[in-house]
């Protein structure tokens, strides 16, 4: 580490450091008082990036993280998006953030790089909190599906105000990019050994790794040729929800006619038309009666479907909107 004047023995220097952890928000830029040669443990809050809970075919967080961006694809505004994850039992917990908006809050903040010891999400300190606490005058957090969200006050009762004395922090730090010089020198010698190390490790399953993902990758591929799928989830997602409203309306149809049909008619009453025009299926019956009418009426009320009946000249007549 270099400094301008002064040359001071690094680890003196940063044992003497007391840390401390908050919450950052940008809605709470006033909101931090820090001290001198303080170094901080900052949990970023969820408005500081995006986060899903996925259940993946994959064993590995280092295969997960190649997959990241196209799992992002539908919810992201555009910007330039830094990407990991992290493994609880059986399920991924993904995340995008962007750098340039998080080193920003920093200085919207007056929070100077060099104070800042760790950096965390919130899902991964704050998931263990029990209901709703305030962050500030008008937002709270609380975990929902086991997701750490962020909500208006109003919209939710709180039990309190967020609390970090007492927190232990997980494993879980974030890394930015250009944001090594907020390290000092000795941590950078241990990361860089356990680095020399973990490629060591790596080098050994890298083309297992790779053979891997282009198999995922492949699969995914031909099940989307196979079912003639679009290239993205956005569009096969617009496309179930028009098949899906086209299966409902012939099922209802296939119902309604079911009842017209099945429908028993008295003496020389008859069924003289049943068709569909636009969205309406409607029906007509030849020499009904008033009793008929009745009937028929109280079939349509028990089934629930909405209708309009009309007599005219012993003729009855039925229209069901589809």
């Amino acid at each position: 580490m270099k400094f301008n004047k002064f040359m001071i023995k690094p680890s003196n220097f940063f044992h003497s450091l007391k840390k401390k952890t908050i919450f950052l928000d940008p809605n709470n830029s006033d909101g931090y008082e820090i001290q001198e040669r303080e170094k901080l443990n900052i949990i970023l809050s969820p408005s500081l990036y995006w986060v899903k809970k996925v259940t993946l075919p994959i064993k590995y967080v280092r295969d997960v993280k190649k997959l990241l961006p196209s799992l992002f694809e539908e919810i992201l505004p555009t910007g330039n998006y830094s990407y990991t994850a992290y493994k609880v039992e059986n399920e991924f917990f993904i995340f995008a953030y962007e750098d340039k908006l998080i080193l920003d809050t920093f200085s919207k903040c007056g929070i100077l790089p060099s104070s800042v010891a760790g950096i965390y999400f919130a899902q991964s300190e704050l998931q263990g909190i029990d209901g709703a606490v305030n962050i500030n005058e008008t937002q709270s957090i609380y975990v929902r599906d086991d997701i750490v969200v962020l909500v208006p006050c109003c919209w939710i009762e709180e039990t309190g105000d967020l609390d970090l004395a007492d927190l232990k922090l997980s494993k879980h730090k974030v890394s930015l990019q250009q944001y090594a010089h907020i390290v000092d020198n000795s941590s950078l010698y241990k990361i860089g050994a356990i680095l020399v190390v973990l490629v060591f490790l790596l080098l050994t399953e890298i083309i297992m790794t790779d053979k891997k993902t282009e198999e995922l990758l492949e699969k995914n591929s031909e099940i989307f040729s196979s079912y003639k799928l679009k290239p993205t989830m956005f569009q096969n997602s617009s496309m179930l929800k028009k098949y899906t409203k086209i299966h409902k309306t012939q099922t209802e149809i296939r119902e309604y006619i079911s009842y017209i049909l099945r429908f028993k008619l008295q003496g020389s009453e008859s069924l003289l038309e049943l068709k569909i025009e636009k969205s309406t299926l409607s029906a007509k019956f030849s020499n009904s009666s008033n009793a008929t009418l009745s009937r028929m009426k109280k079939m349509f009320k028990a089934k629930k479907v909405k209708n309009k009946l009309t007599m005219k000249d012993k003729t009855l007549s039925l229209e069901i909107k589809l």
